[in-house]
């Protein structure tokens, strides 16, 4: 018994992973601004053109400026702990593998398994908005509408009734883009950061075209009350501040796909400013109550009578969008990637096809998993998956930091999260368990319940397959000797 409890909570060699860092291959060209407009790119999708509407309409009002608020405190601690490890250990698989490090396999695998439901899940989300801003496209562009039967998901979630039927049969237009992005990643188009470079100037130029245009149409009437109070079976108040938080927090994936301090906190506040400013205009044009859609920012501007507008921002959200999901996508096989060369998943995720040079096994079962969950799963229960997912890695990766500090006092740290290993992380842990408890009680349950399907799979084979137990390691500390590491012909991270 005791063996097996020591198997479990064996960790992987900080040195070993900082050596993998070292001989990765790729050169660091990138200077401070290049690495936070990256950040600014991946992290600006669903949450500012999609989620920023549905948790004002449902939950904080015009206060949804308070709750991205909260939830960029709760990352902005998250984001300094994550900057002091990736500073440490710069290697693909940030968070599982900050996590295998601190605690041991165990919690590694729980870690790698969380982090579906950040990236899969979430990227279900980001096809469903794709999917809403092109229905708004040729609409607005070209007087074509198209039937909900096809567009819409067969069930919708009601906090108090759970699921009821919807409106159609299979959101197909959010099927066939996760279709596209999976074959293209693939092939491995080389050419895709310049293609995310370019979606992030033009979400930009989007978003300022948004605030410079309709800042002359802002009705101050629109931000009274401020803080709604009850209303039906909807509970408003600071209550529903907190629950808006838990459901915006989605937006801020992608800040830690950065694995320098700059690149994290830099992308962190540019993007906080952008989110609190797009939701006091959005709030200040169009009722609140009216937001409750996939796509609020065209909507509200075409409400405005701005076709014009309309056309633009849906074209920069189908772009934006677009480079999210390839950036996701890509993401998820890379954690797959890694747990199989650690033994914690078939060889089969691990497969190089050998023409591509990609990972083309756990991206074929990405895209799957994307596809389905993108056409028939409702946007409010991927929402609120994503969120618990991304809150309980953010609260492990800052415990993971005090732990460390502790545990390997000796490794090298060129970043430290300032005010000591337990003020920040401690916060961090508080506040992101806070907004998920905020989440309320299904969110809490559907965690458990994503958790224990991953232990029963850990169970039945990754604990029997792990090269960290099996394998006789050379080093003295009972490292891994093969971790693994993909091609560097893309350069990105593993977990982000």
């Amino acid at each position: 018994m005791s063996a097996i409890v020591a198997n479990l909570f064996r960790t992987k060699s900080v040195q070993r992973l900082q050596e993998e860092a070292a001989d990765n291959g790729m050169n660091r060209t990138l200077g401070a601004l290049d690495l936070v407009l990256i950040g600014v790119g991946d992290i600006i999708g669903a949450g500012i053109f999609v989620i920023t509407g549905r948790a004002a309409a449902e939950y904080a009002g015009p206060a949804v400026i308070l709750s991205f608020l909260f939830a960029s405190v709760a990352c902005a601690f998250a984001g300094l702990c994550y900057a002091e490890l990736a500073a440490m250990i710069p290697v693909s698989g940030s968070a599982y593998t900050y996590t295998y490090a601190a605690f041991g396999e165990i919690f590694g695998w729980i870690m790698g398994f969380d982090l579906i439901l950040e990236y899969s899940v979430g990227s279900g989300l980001v096809a469903q908005g794709w999917s809403a801003y092109f229905l708004k496209f040729l609409n607005a562009a070209f007087g074509i509408t198209l039937s909900p039967t096809w567009t819409s998901t067969p069930w919708n979630w009601s906090e108090k009734h759970g699921f009821v039927p919807g409106d159609g049969y299979i959101n197909l237009p959010a099927f066939l883009i996760v279709l596209v992005v999976t074959i293209v990643l693939v092939v491995g188009v080389r050419q895709s950061s310049v293609f995310n470079h370019v979606a992030c100037a033009i979400k930009l130029v989007v978003i300022l075209t948004f605030l410079f245009a309709t800042v002359g149409y802002i009705d101050s009437n629109n931000w009274t009350p401020f803080i709604p109070g009850p209303e039906g079976d909807r509970d408003y108040g600071f209550k529903g501040v907190l629950r808006a938080s838990f459901s915006v927090f989605f937006s801020y994936i992608g800040f830690d796909a950065r694995d320098m301090p700059i690149g994290i906190l830099g992308s962190l506040a540019v993007c906080s400013t952008l989110y609190i400013l797009v939701a006091l205009f959005l709030t200040g044009i169009a009722p609140f109550k009216t937001l409750n859609n996939a796509a609020p920012l065209a909507n509200a501007v075409s409400a405005l009578g701005f076709r014009w507008l309309t056309v633009f921002v849906s074209l920069g959200a189908l772009a934006g969008l677009t480079s999210v999901q390839v950036v996701a996508m890509m993401a998820q096989p890379r954690v797959f990637y890694s747990m199989s060369k650690d033994g914690l998943l078939p060889e089969a995720f691990s497969k190089i096809h050998p023409k591509f040079k990609t990972p083309y096994v756990p991206t074929i079962v990405t895209g799957t998993v994307v596809g389905l969950a993108s056409a028939f799963v409702p946007m409010d229960v991927l929402n609120d998956m994503t969120s618990s997912g991304t809150l309980f890695a953010f609260a492990m990766v800052c415990l993971a930091v005090g732990v460390l500090r502790f545990t390997r006092p000796d490794v090298e740290r060129p970043f430290k999260v300032p005010l000591g290993p337990i003020i920040i992380p401690g916060l961090g842990v508080a506040t992101c368990l806070f907004l998920l408890v905020s989440g309320g009680i299904t969110s809490i349950i559907r965690l458990f319940v994503w958790m224990a399907i991953g232990l029963v799979i850990y169970g039945t084979y990754g604990y029997h397959h792990s090269k960290l137990r099996n394998i006789e390691d050379s080093d003295s500390d009972g490292s891994s000797a093969d971790s693994g590491k993909l091609p560097a012909e893309d350069g990105k991270k593993g977990d982000a």
